[in-house]
């Protein structure tokens, strides 16, 4: 939606496919940091997204078993904010948006199967609601890590599994002691797991989400879980009461096995290219898989507007300026995947690090992320 949003700002006709026959309420939190909500603020939505958000402006490291405090990361020295907001809500304002914008056209129900690529365009083959063959000008795959566009294009590289299984959970505000509230996001670095937590829907609920080692592999987005589940792979001796405290309180979880592809230097072909998951999927560790995507989003869109009438041309363009950054990020999130989980003496040299360091010096590794930019049209009066 945010591609859909920034191409037809550019004067150009989107037409939306969504396999989905309703767009609903699904997932849980999300982290935008500055380089993402620079892209919605330009996009014109902020003001939207006001009711929703949660402004913080720190991310504060904890020790899993004690909970003592390795360091707080200061999140306020950019010219853009840092928000923390529940998917659902992002996804309603972008689909207002998107209702709102002229020369957009949502088709529900429907998934593009594959395509055929040539000289004047591209026509895809449609299955759902609407079935049979669309014609355009060019196409793009915003279809997530299991994407068949991707298939289509040759790129069947497997999928890696990261060894880890995903919890989330949300849970009401009036649940939880009061010092899960605080506008913050805390991240526990424990033996084999970590926990991540923040207020969203203006601190009317919490967002949770624990990750730990594990052998069960899905494709599938969210799995139902048991609390028991999440409970046993936090055990007492490696995890503090408060922290126990907190993954005690969900009535329901939902898990997801966590995978990602090694970076690609090829997403597409002709005038057909990959954006998001579908090109770069990443592992969760630097919360940047939604910002990668709405940085695609507004540069691939650009680099439509530059060759309107050259969709092969633009593409390149568009892949040649994001394939290094992106596969930076890959890179440092599987970074992540190693440090955040460490135990024993490796755990102790780590937290000693990070907080030698301090937050500043911490924030400052990375600024390459969150100070990124890209030029959006202002939103029509």
């Amino acid at each position: 939606m945010t591609a859909a949003l920034a191409i037809a700002r550019r004067g150009l006709p989107v037409i939306l496919f969504e396999q989905a026959d309703r767009l609903e309420e699904v997932g849980a939190g999300i982290q935008l940091f500055p380089n993402a909500t620079r892209v919605l603020t330009a996009l014109g939505l902020a003001e939207a997204l006001a009711p929703a958000i949660v402004a913080t402006d720190s991310v504060r490291l904890r020790v899993a078993d004690s909970g003592r405090d390795i360091a707080t990361i200061p999140l306020s020295g950019y010219d853009a904010p840092y928000w923390v907001v529940h998917r659902a809500d992002l996804q309603a304002v972008l689909l207002a948006a998107v209702e709102a914008t002229p020369g957009i056209s949502v088709r529900l129900g429907t998934r593009v199967d594959g395509f055929d690529a040539g000289a004047d365009g591209v026509a895809i083959t449609t299955s759902g609601v609407s079935t049979g063959e669309q014609h355009g000008r060019a196409l793009i795959g915003a279809d997530g890590l299991w994407s068949r566009l991707r298939e289509a294009l040759g790129r069947r590289s497997p999928a890696r599994f990261a060894g880890r299984t995903a919890w989330r959970a949300v849970v009401p505000a009036s649940e939880v002691a009061p010092s899960f509230l605080v506008p913050e996001v805390q991240l526990w670095l424990g033996t084999g797991g970590h926990i991540v937590h923040y207020p969203i829907r203006a601190g009317a609920a919490v967002n949770i989400v624990a990750i730990t080692t594990d052998d069960w592999q899905s494709t599938q987005w969210s799995t139902e879980a048991d609390r028991t589940e999440v409970m046993t792979r936090f055990p007492r001796r490696l995890w503090a009461s408060e922290a126990r405290e907190l993954l005690a309180a969900p009535d329901r979880w939902q898990k997801w096995a966590l995978y990602d592809r090694a970076p690609s230097i090829i997403w597409g072909r002709g005038p057909v290219t990959l954006i998001g998951d579908a090109a770069h999927p990443m592992l969760p560790f630097l919360a940047q898989g939604a910002a990668m995507a709405m940085e695609d989003a507004v540069v691939v869109a650009d680099a439509l507007a530059r060759s309107p009438d050259d969709a092969t041309r633009a593409f390149r363009s568009y892949e040649r300026a994001r394939i290094r950054r992106t596969a930076r990020v890959q890179r440092a999130s599987r970074r992540n995947n190693f440090a955040y989980h460490l135990g024993g003496v490796g755990a102790r040299i780590r937290d000693a690090m990070l907080s030698a360091l301090g937050g500043e010096r911490l924030r400052a590794r990375y600024d390459w992320i969150y100070r990124w930019r890209a030029d959006v049209p202002a939103p029509s009066p």
